[in-house]
């Protein structure tokens, strides 16, 4: 037994000598233990942030906000499907189109915040918080400029496919059409962003016909579904003064021209999936707005109190 002892001892003596621990590696050294680090790194930099000649830059820097916004909020709301979704596929599938929309949303509160400095909102002396981060933590409800339509619950799966389906076919139509911005950061993000909305469109799409062809239930709860989303797809296509102006400066994308496209291929989805367009009253206005005149849903409080609640209790913090 003696000897069975001395053996465990020079064992152990041998591993701590010659052996680091499996987890040293993971510590690295100064801030590369970090996930994302602890300075970041302006997305725009190296890049010509000038305002295109005759374009407004408080124009430009507001409709960067709606874009930004619309992608933000929805990233938060798909964000909570991750381990919730019906199978692994699905729950990588949304968490993914929830990152690809939160990229967009960086870059476009960058750009606006780089077009109009006075849009991002004053923090504490010495906090490191970077203005896109500034613009999505520590705006008031009333300032963000999303659609109603990202704000809501995320339902069951079939209200979070139709809602999908609708969102990506019409920010697709935007972003091909505002490739050809005036504006090269507009132009650069819209590239970047068609190839991934694609991919959400066609992954929605399938999914809308697999649940309307699949069984009663399926059929049934996308139906239901239907009545819950169509009557915010109205206000894609209700022109805020502000688009309409960066449209005519060539810079922007008015929403109303893309309403007989979008139609068109919901449709073809419709048509092949035996569902019916819904004939459904849209949502009004509230007190005279939209979403994009800082009118939201009772959801949006909520999400926003979820959202921003860590950056708010530190805003000096380092990440």
């Amino acid at each position: 037994m003696g000897d069975t002892g001395d053996h465990d001892t020079d064992h152990d003596t041998d591993h701590d000598t010659d052996h680091e621990s499996v987890y040293d590696g993971l510590l690295g050294s100064g801030d590369s233990q970090w996930a994302f680090g602890t300075e970041f790194e302006d997305p725009l930099a190296g890049m010509d942030t000038a305002i295109p000649d005759g374009a407004d830059a408080t124009s430009l820097a507001q409709y960067c906000l709606m874009l930004g916004d619309d992608a933000l909020i929805y990233a938060h709301r798909l964000s909570e499907w991750s381990s919730r979704a019906p199978d692994l596929e699905d729950d990588i599938a949304l968490s993914n189109i929830a990152l690809d929309l939160l990229g967009q949303a960086r870059l476009l509160l960058t750009r606006a915040a780089a077009a109009d400095p006075a849009l991002v909102p004053t923090l504490p002396a010495g906090s490191p918080v970077p203005p896109e981060d500034a613009l999505a933590f520590f705006r008031e409800e009333n300032a963000f400029r999303n659609v109603r339509l990202v704000e809501p619950d995320n339902g069951d799966f079939a209200v979070t496919i139709v809602r999908l389906l609708i969102f990506a076919s019409h920010r697709l139509a935007i972003l091909q059409r505002l490739a050809a911005s005036t504006d090269a950061i507009l132009a650069a993000i819209a590239v970047k962003g068609v190839r991934e909305l694609t991919y959400h469109r066609d992954y929605a799409a399938r999914w809308f016909l697999t649940l309307a062809l699949g069984t009663d239930e399926s059929r049934r709860r996308l139906l239901a579904a239907l009545t819950v989303v169509w009557p915010y797809y109205g206000e894609l296509s209700r022109t805020h003064p502000v688009e309409r102006l960066v449209a005519g400066q060539g810079v922007g994308v008015d929403p109303a021209t893309l309403t007989d496209e979008v139609d068109v291929l919901l449709g073809q989805v419709f048509g092949v999936s035996g569902v019916d367009r819904p004939d459904l009253p849209a949502v009004g206005p509230v007190s005279g707005g939209t979403g994009r005149d800082g009118r939201h849903t009772e959801a949006m409080g909520p999400l926003l109190a979820e959202m921003q609640v860590v950056a708010r209790a530190h805003p000096n913090g380092r990440w």
